[in-house]
């Protein structure tokens, strides 16, 4: 079957993610700047989650990209990485409201984690559905970066409860590796 329904279906899921997730950003009741002192954690958060969205709406862009046509496990492993990406506006608003307390950012980074993987078996999925010798299977090649960040993950959520301020950083420069979008699957459908 084609890539479109599900390329539409998770654009969808993954803006209605972003809607929900701007939800819990509550309008303070008074008018000065004070007011708006107790929101920096939960704004924060935001940020971050945000940026992740946005990073896996774009990497899940370029992979269908590669992708010619799923199947059902495809589909199964779409949903599987939605599932996980639902969960952040969940943890954002629990880490937010909890100024970065540890057990609120080790589940952070737990659903971090969980969406690696999902991503990781999506990937995984698709080369298997396309071929080992398909353009998205030499693009993707062993996902050196990809398996850097789930050992990152977990790093963090042992160390939020040591430092939670420490575990965010690392949550953050992870996404700060992933900023630039993976440009492998571009130069091999370029070329």
């Amino acid at each position: 079957m084609g890539k479109g329904r599900l390329e539409a279906f998770s654009d969808g899921v993954i803006a209605i993610i972003i809607t929900i997730m701007v939800l819990e950003l509550k309008v303070p009741h008074e008018a000065g700047l004070a007011a708006l002192r107790p929101l920096i954690p939960v704004f924060l958060s935001y940020v971050l989650s945000f940026i992740y969205l946005g990073i896996y709406w774009n990497n899940h862009h370029h992979l269908l990209q590669a992708t010619r046509q799923v199947n059902g496990s495809i589909l199964w492993a779409n949903l599987h990485l939605l599932f996980w990406l639902s969960l952040i506006p969940f943890v954002t608003g629990w880490m937010g409201e909890n100024n970065f307390d540890a057990l609120p950012v080790a589940l952070y980074g737990t659903v971090l984690l969980l969406a690696g993987i999902a991503y990781f078996i999506l990937t995984r999925t698709l080369i298997a559905y396309h071929g080992e010798d398909s353009a998205l299977a030499m693009a993707v090649g062993r996902d050196f970066k990809g398996i850097v960040s789930m050992v990152i993950y977990a790093v963090a959520i042992l160390l939020s409860f040591v430092n939670s301020w420490l575990a965010c950083l690392l949550y953050a420069l992870v996404a700060v590796m992933w900023l630039i979008p993976d440009r492998r699957i571009e130069k091999i459908l370029t070329s």
